[in-house]
């Protein structure tokens, strides 16, 4: 047996023994592993026991093992690590700035099962046959969705996609080169003016950060409700109460989806209400609130702007039967007023793309925009259009036109 898995072994039958809790005790475990690699070496000196080459390295596995996610907590300890990925056993990839690459790791269809159960024990969510789908957050804030057989053909699949806080502000994004300063000026002014801002992009594109940034610019004095499937929001905001959805249990009751949640929201004195992500009917919900004069924002999955508006514009008729073209259409051109589009370029690099003002006409059954910022030649730079309420920027302080000038 190889020193670690002596030093692993007597570790885990300590902490049985004393009942520590590895999640909530990490510093107990941390010492406890200390204190045994101390005493193996007084132990290994003999010659009874196989010497350990690597202390630090044994004292950082064993933890990993222990208190962490074993062979894949290194990747998620890595601050340069932004996704991690399990195909089958032998294929675990990364993504670094955007781009993916096979690691060297290999695990067992058993270590796959037990990191799942580990990193679902926390949010008390579960997977089996009769649920082989399951979204949760980990304590560190990383989103967890796990997908089994016989969805999946033969292996587990995995995905961890960790939130690295590279920009709180928009700010932030200006200095990575994702925003340019007129334009974070110009959604600053947005948001403390209260329009409601659509935040569009692929998958990876950095709609959440972005959302984040925007969430940053809203007023002080504010309550915010954020809704979500999973917690990922974090606003630096003093009045804010956060939801998400909920699973249903072993018996197929208590399930707490989006659409409730953002019913729910309305209920709680909002000054302004954040959906993470409308996918499905809750898009109706937000509409009718928006449509009831509730500032609000939200990220939509689109290729761009105006995709987004069109997308906007047939989820809610997942609703039901009742719900009509002819009504989403015109709510739409009412209710949104920004749409913020992001891309992830080839490079891997995230940046918005354009910024389009839905000035609430519409034309034939679309409804029309206006771009405001566009990119040409690689760069955001100012286009012709204006946002809808320019009055609301006029009660908030803030010069229309000086601002869109100095783009």
């Amino acid at each position: 047996m190889h020193a670690s898995s002596v030093v692993e072994d007597e570790v885990r039958e300590l902490v049985r023994r004393r009942g520590i809790d590895p999640a909530s005790e990490q510093a107990a475990v941390r010492r406890l592993v200390d204190d045994v690699i101390a005493d193996y070496d007084e132990r290994s000196l003999d010659g009874s026991l196989p010497a350990l080459l690597d202390a630090r390295g044994t004292a950082r596995d064993v933890f990993d093992a222990v208190a962490g996610l074993g062979p894949i907590q290194r990747y998620l300890d890595d601050p340069t690590v932004e996704e991690i990925w399990i195909n089958e056993p032998n294929k675990v990839f990364i993504a670094r700035h955007g781009v993916a690459e096979l690691t060297t790791t290999i695990l067992t269809a058993e270590d796959v099962r037990d990191l799942v159960e580990r990193m679902l024990k926390p949010s008390g969510r579960r997977i089996d046959v009769s649920s082989p789908f399951v979204d949760a957050s980990l304590p560190s804030g990383a989103r967890v969705h796990v997908a089994i057989p016989d969805i999946t053909r033969a292996h587990w699949s995995v995905n961890i996609r960790k939130f690295v806080v590279r920009a709180t502000h928009l700010d932030d994004l200006v200095g990575l080169g994702s925003l340019t300063a007129p334009a974070a000026r110009f959604l600053e002014a947005a948001v403390a003016s209260g329009l409601n801002i659509l935040v569009a992009g692929g998958t990876q594109a950095g709609k959440t950060t972005l959302l984040n940034c925007l969430l940053a610019a809203v007023p002080p004095r504010e309550r915010v409700i954020t809704c979500e499937e999973t917690f990922e929001l974090k606003a630096p905001l003093n009045d804010i109460v956060a939801m998400q959805c909920r699973q249903p249990s072993l018996e197929g009751t208590g399930e707490i989806k989006l659409r409730r949640l953002v019913k729910e929201a309305l209920r709680m004195r909002p000054s302004r209400i954040v959906v993470g992500e409308v996918r499905q009917e809750e898009s109706l919900d937000l509409l009718i609130a928006l449509n009831s004069g509730l500032p609000g924002m939200c990220t939509i999955h689109a290729n761009s702007a105006r995709e987004a508006v069109q997308k906007l514009c047939t989820l809610p008729l997942l609703a039901g039967e009742n719900v009509t073209h002819q009504f989403v259409v015109p709510t739409v051109a009412s209710c949104v007023d920004l749409v913020v589009h992001a891309a992830t370029e080839a490079d891997g690099t995230r940046r918005v793309r354009e910024i389009v003002a839905v000035p609430g006409r519409v034309e034939g059954d679309v409804v029309e925009t206006a771009d405001i910022f566009t990119t040409r030649d690689g760069r955001l730079v100012r286009a012709e259009g204006w946002p809808p309420h320019q009055e609301r920027f006029a009660r908030s302080g803030f010069d229309l036109a000086r601002l869109l000038q100095a783009a």
